[in-house]
């Protein structure tokens, strides 16, 4: 792990706690961030719009453009040390916006307005465990935590919530559409609900946090590559692409679960050692008596035999 992504999360933690208004003067670096946090809501804000006119296709365009904005802003406040507690706020809100209220909006009105009530519940619920998990979050920002939990999240983060939670419409898209059967529909009300409940629980997911923020020279190349190669395949084949990332994503959890088990047992402070001597021999009990009793009357009862003849002959 790169030595300096501890120093930078420690900066940023403080710098979150400062506000930004308390100068006359505010570094324009300040404000580069929220421009990107301020673009990625006007496309979480066009993505409804889309939603509500049928527009499916621009409307999937614009939140998957905003999870890239939210990617790219925490990293260039960072980098450029314009972290602030007005930012931090700011980007709460629009995540709530682009990843709770976006994706529930779309998934309602393409095919869960046929429940109604039930499923205007399903897409509430959501849209609300998206705002616990950002408040929870932005709670958990001032806490103190090992440096090996850092490269893990509590539940399922809300941009990724968004994206795994659309895939009844990318199947759709590829032929396989849910809203066919009653039965299947039900199913896609209980898979919106069931990542509602994801994105508060406890579950540990992977962040990716600890990688570092420098690479081996080896590796620059087939990263471009890599990163290439994904915009290519999202551009030309996007529902296939993000279906295919979204089930990934679903099946990595176990895997992810199993790691961090893994490290918390293996980072577990060691158990206390226990005092040795007869006081640390209570549970024992039964076992010890049979063995320190059977020496006691083999000296004692001679001794008795010694001391009561004498006093039998002077009888």
């Amino acid at each position: 792990m790169d030595p300096i992504v501890p120093q930078l999360e420690k900066e940023t933690r403080r710098r979150r706690r400062r506000r930004m208004f308390d100068h006359a003067r505010i570094p324009v670096r300040m404000m580069v961030p929220n421009f990107f946090t301020l673009i990625g809501l006007c496309a979480g804000l066009t993505s409804i719009r889309m939603s509500i006119e049928g527009r499916y296709d621009f409307a999937l365009a614009a939140i998957v453009f905003a999870a890239l904005l939210d990617g790219i802003d925490g990293r260039v406040a960072r980098l450029l040390k314009a972290s602030s507690r007005f930012g931090a706020e700011l980007d709460s809100l629009a995540d709530f916006v682009n990843f709770g209220v976006a994706p529930a909006i779309m998934i309602f009105t393409w095919g869960l307005g046929g429940h109604r009530s039930l499923g205007w519940i399903a897409v509430m619920l959501f849209a609300l465990a998206s705002a616990l998990r950002l408040a929870r979050f932005n709670a958990s920002l001032e806490d103190d935590k090992p440096k090996w939990q850092g490269d893990f999240f509590s539940g399922v983060p809300t941009p990724a919530a968004a994206i795994v939670v659309l895939l009844p419409i990318y199947l759709a898209q590829l032929g396989l559409d849910l809203r066919d059967s009653p039965l299947l529909l039900n199913l896609v009300l209980a898979y919106t609900t069931v990542i509602g409940v994801m994105m508060v629980s406890s579950i540990p997911t992977y962040s990716g946090k600890l990688l570092g923020e420098r690479i081996g020279r080896e590796w620059v190349l087939p990263i471009f590559i890599l990163v290439m190669l994904a915009l290519a395949c999202l551009v030309t084949y996007p529902y296939a692409t993000l279906a295919i990332a979204s089930l990934v994503y679903l099946g990595f959890i176990p895997w992810t679960l199993q790691r961090y088990r893994r490290l918390e047992r293996l980072h577990a402070p060691p158990a206390p050692a226990t005092p040795a001597g007869p006081a640390a021999d209570p549970m024992n009990a039964d076992t010890p008596t049979a063995t320190t009793d059977t020496p006691n009357p083999a000296p004692s009862e001679p001794s008795r035999v010694i001391e009561i003849r004498p006093g039998e002959q002077k009888r």
